[in-house]
């Protein structure tokens, strides 16, 4: 009997070969996991409670403007390299609003952001603008404007609300809780109401999604504003923590946000993610942050890892979609 004239695999056969190789790529995922775990436990002052809440409120943090890069990467806009330079930019306008009070502050601060970010927004979703070539021209153009007004120093608080933001109920940061909550609000967005279903849809397929009468521009903008309001929450935490800000405030934050999103396994076409997945990515990253600084590794190493686990995310995901599609 030749080749031609063989018979064809068993149909239960033929659906275990195709799933060996996602099954494979599972088990690289559980091992990266479990050897983050192994290292960390092996790691002097890991396994404490001080240290276990360093890495929580470090989480938070990055945790929440992750969040807001989530609704931009679902929506298949890449990514936004602007959210350090924002970050900062509404720290500084977070505090100088102090002397009004801590409300009126917040409501200003989460004002600007959602319309940073949601202008930039509206220019990838209706004018089909590159997202990251947008957004890296918004963080020249967002930190020149805001070294321009502050004249390169530091920005002091006008007043003693921020200092709110510092609680810590039961001995957690408040911004832990305030990332658990807005990642629970968010998935239900995301799973239960129909602008969660357009940004599916919308990330999954432009070009279907459009030609099916789908208001993709304005779903794109709604998801961008949203993602600066999230921005703005992260600033004016970072604000408070810090005491003051500058142009600096937002560090690696950039980097850090796709990184969570990233090992969160939302992948960056869009059409897929999810808010409790960056959650997960956030801990991890923060965990390996943490590790690493215990271990004495220098920012630069630390970044490097960051990448190299970015790397190691988008190959596995790109396996499962490939996967997923055979």
């Amino acid at each position: 009997m030749n080749a031609l004239s063989a018979p064809a695999a068993p149909p239960r056969q033929r659906d275990g070969l195709r799933h060996r190789p996602r099954l494979a790529v599972d088990a690289v995922v559980v091992a990266g996991v479990l050897a983050v775990v192994a290292v960390g436990l092996s790691t002097d002052r890991f396994v404490t409670v001080a240290n276990a809440k360093a890495i929580i409120t470090s989480a938070s943090l990055v945790g929440i403007a992750a969040l807001g890069l989530t609704l931009i990467m679902i929506g298949g806009s890449a990514v936004s390299l602007a959210i350090s330079q924002s970050v900062a930019a509404i720290g500084m306008i977070f505090l100088s609003a102090q002397s009004l009070g801590l409300i009126p502050a917040l409501v200003i601060a989460v004002v600007v952001g959602a319309l940073i970010t949601g202008l930039q927004g509206a220019v990838v979703g209706y004018a089909a603008a590159n997202p990251v070539v947008l957004t890296i021209a918004a963080s020249f153009a967002i930190a020149g404007l805001a070294t321009g007004i502050s004249g390169g120093v530091s920005v002091a608080p006008s007043g003693l609300g921020y200092d709110h933001l510092n609680a810590t109920p039961g001995g957690v940061a408040l911004s832990v809780y305030v990332l658990l909550v807005l990642a629970l609000s968010l998935e239900w967005v995301l799973r239960r109401t129909a602008f969660g279903r357009s940004l599916y849809m919308v990330g999954e397929n432009r070009v279907a999604a459009r030609a099916a009468g789908m208001p993709v521009g304005r779903t794109t903008t709604v998801a961008w504003l949203a993602a600066g309001a999230l921005f703005a929450v992260t600033a004016v935490f970072t604000a408070a923590f810090n005491t003051s800000a500058n142009v600096n405030l937002g560090g690696t934050l950039t980097f850090d946000a796709i990184a969570a999103v990233l090992a969160g396994g939302t992948p960056i076409s869009g059409g897929r993610g999810s808010a409790l997945r960056t959650l997960a990515g956030a801990l991890l990253v923060s965990a390996v942050s943490d590790i690493l600084l215990l271990r004495g590794y220098s920012t630069g190493v630390q970044v490097m890892v960051k990448g190299l686990i970015v790397l190691a995310v988008v190959v596995l995901v790109h396996l499962r979609t490939r996967e997923s599609h055979a």
